[in-house]
């Protein structure tokens, strides 16, 4: 079964990693998702884009998912949520996304986590499990991800995530309604030496 055949429903997609599970988003994850979200805004707001008016409304909750699943069909991105194995309670999300094929085989990685699951090794884990699907079930060569210079934990985490610090780029995204400066990080996989076609991974 050729790769975005097995994905192009999103039941079969997860993604195991260390003590966390990694899923696409469902329409019944609402209600946990727009709780989380909400109790972590203040935590959240400063390292992300600003928030839409509504959106921790269920209709823009079903346009994200609409979002998600054309993404994932077309192989561009995969959107996932993190789920605590112990008691498969929702602590974040992650997303591989801007994938490009060609000479590039490359992926950004971005993520956020529920100010009250931080500290606790869950978004490591879920970053690490996600290296494993970009390079070993999607055959990507390389993967990229930035920061905010100040967000010191971001920073460690993708360290410890097997990313190296690269760069350092101006105005690189807006976040929070201002265009900021961010470090740039990269890894290639393990696996870099094998030549890639860029053709579909069969599974």
């Amino acid at each position: 079964m050729a790769l975005l055949d097995w994905i192009a429903s999103e039941g079969g997609l997860r993604v195991a990693g260390d003590g966390v599970l990694l899923r696409p988003p469902r329409a019944t994850d609402y209600a946990e998702w727009r709780e989380l979200r909400a109790a972590s805004r203040a935590f959240l707001q400063p390292w992300e884009p600003t928030w839409p008016a509504d959106d921790l409304t269920r209709v823009a909750f079903r346009r994200r998912l609409s979002a998600y699943a054309r993404d994932r069909e077309a192989g561009v991105a995969f959107s996932f949520f993190v789920f605590q194995e112990s008691d498969g309670a929702l602590s974040g999300g992650i997303t591989l996304s801007n994938i490009r094929r060609g000479v590039a085989q490359m992926g950004t990685v971005g993520y956020w986590c529920g100010h009250a699951y931080a500290r606790r090794g869950l978004t490591l884990s879920a970053a690490r499990a996600l290296n494993g699907f970009a390079f070993d079930t999607l055959g990507l060569h390389r993967l990229e991800a930035a920061c905010l210079p100040h967000n010191e934990a971001s920073r460690r985490l993708l360290a410890k995530a097997g990313f190296q610090e690269e760069g350092f780029a101006k105005a690189y995204l807006k976040i929070n309604g201002v265009w900021r400066d961010h470090v740039l990080f990269g890894q290639v996989s393990p696996r870099s030496g094998r030549d890639r076609s860029g053709d579909a991974v069969s599974v």
